[in-house]
């Protein structure tokens, strides 16, 4: 298993995970995740971190796991190699000051340039079970999503116009930012759960959304901004569209 390293000290290190390959073991399947990459990597994060029980009472080791991303979504995670470290990330997650940004191909053209989403996300009864947002409980327990245009295209087999966005969550909710963008009618392109019935477009085989960059704290209180590059299936898609006309 091959995972690009993009910062590394004595407390923490960040990677940039491949799309497709899921975080940690959700109990019922037997596949290679990022949790097992760390610990043969990493043996003493074996006791950093806290486990997870699985509905099916697994104990699933999570080693210096403080987040995650969807199986499908590449990009940028940070990874506490001590329990010190693991206490001092966790704390800025849970009060909202590391900052996350996301770059997604999106379906349609949004009416403004940028806006903020806030609305509560549940879970659905029926199956498929997924996420769901709801505007109607008020804002006391919304989940936040700050997104911005970058560029507005169409797509030249279909004809359908599509949308190049940065995202960024404010909270971290299960499937914020595919919920949120399905809110708004504009669902990232190619989410088989979200967008079941639109075609994808621009190559893509998995839902095109990509974590860009963090910024954090360092326990030696040194901020970091750092960023991971984007995949093959965003830069071809990039390349496409550079054919393409912009401002459409």
């Amino acid at each position: 298993m091959t995972i690009e390293t993009i910062y590394e000290d004595g407390d923490v290190l960040v990677i940039n995970k491949p799309a497709g390959l899921i975080v940690h073991s959700d109990g019922r399947t037997q596949e290679p995740s990022v949790a097992d990459w760390v610990l043969s990597k990493y043996p003493a994060t074996v006791s950093v971190g806290e486990p997870w029980l699985s509905p099916q009472g697994e104990v699933v080791p999570r080693p210096g796991l403080v987040h995650r991303l969807d199986r499908t979504t590449s990009g940028i995670m940070v990874i506490a190699k001590t329990q010190e470290a693991f206490q001092f990330l966790k704390k800025q997650f849970q009060e909202r000051s590391v900052q996350k940004q996301y770059e997604a191909f999106v379906y349609g053209h949004t009416k403004e340039d940028a806006g903020i989403i806030e609305a509560e996300i549940g879970r659905t009864k029926n199956k498929p079970r997924k996420w769901i947002a709801s505007f109607a409980y008020g804002k006391k327990r919304a989940a936040v999503t700050k997104w911005r245009v970058l560029g507005r295209y169409k797509d030249a087999e279909s004809g359908e116009a599509l949308s190049y966005m940065e995202v960024c969550p404010k909270t971290g909710r299960t499937h914020q930012i595919r919920v949120h963008l399905k809110a708004i009618h504009h669902p990232i392109i190619c989410d088989h759960l979200y967008a079941p019935k639109k075609a994808c477009l621009l190559g893509f085989q998995r839902p095109a959304l990509h974590a860009r960059t963090l910024t954090f704290t360092l326990l030696g209180d040194e901020t970091k901004t750092l960023e991971a590059p984007l995949p093959d299936d965003f830069t071809h898609a990039l390349h496409l569209l550079g054919r393409m006309n912009r401002g459409v």
